[in-house]
């Protein structure tokens, strides 16, 4: 069957490359815009992915990315000019499953998407049959994806509760990104991919401001993460 993406995106010139790119290798694709366009779509049509430039009239991509997270699950891929890590950062925080950096590479452009397609197949059931994990003060509940620290809600996405489950379930391992790639993501570890490292920044800054005073993930360095 085939899949079905939105391309997002003011630039005719892009636009159309990506709209071609997508349809000669067998991907039907709907077009947009503007953030409110795709907005609209997305209320009345389905769809396996997003493609979603973040310099949009209008309304700007991470607003559609929060909107678009907040009601459905559907992965998004930004594909933005910016390479600093400031806005990796933040698209990550945002929502958006991975970026594709401007100008791209057509390889690497369908390499990515293809990428995402089958990580989101990943199962839902939990990694063990403990429903509860507990490490320090931090309690995560696998059943309502709940995690708190110091009985405080932490909110983390859902790729970051993921990684925090995995590294829980084992807290004296250590994980590789590639074993972090192959049990969250269902998916090989592609070298230069730098989102683990984002997803695990993410995950450190979010628990630190509850409790600043303690060390919760532990970077071995050469070799992966593990519980502090």
């Amino acid at each position: 069957m085939s899949r079905t993406i939105l391309i997002v995106e003011d630039d005719i010139d892009i636009h159309n490359l990506e709209k071609t790119l997508l349809e000669e290798n067998g991907y039907n694709t709907l077009s947009a815009f503007s953030g409110t366009e795709a907005l609209l779509l997305l209320e009345h049509k389905e769809f396996d992915l997003v493609l979603l430039d973040i310099m949009l009239p209008g309304m700007f991509g991470d607003e559609v990315i929060k909107k678009l997270k907040e009601e459905r699950e559907i992965p998004v891929i930004a594909v933005t000019s910016k390479d600093d890590k400031e806005s990796k950062v933040s698209m990550f925080n945002n929502g958006v499953d991975d970026y594709i950096t401007k100008p791209f590479d057509v390889d690497e452009f369908l390499l990515r998407i293809t990428a995402v397609l089958r990580r989101y197949k990943i199962s839902e059931s939990p990694i063990n049959n403990t429903n509860i994990l507990k490490y320090k003060d931090i309690t995560l509940n696998c059943d309502t994806y709940e995690v708190k620290v110091s009985d405080k809600e932490v909110s983390l996405t859902k790729i970051e509760f993921k990684i925090l489950r995995l590294l829980m379930s084992k807290p004296k391992n250590v994980f590789t990104k590639n074993n972090i790639y192959s049990d969250i993501w269902n998916d090989n570890f592609i070298g230069e991919d730098n989102s683990v490292n984002v997803h695990i920044s993410n995950i450190r800054n979010k628990l630190s401001k509850i409790n600043k005073d303690e060390k919760y993930i532990q970077t071995v360095w050469g070799i992966g993460f593990k519980m502090e």
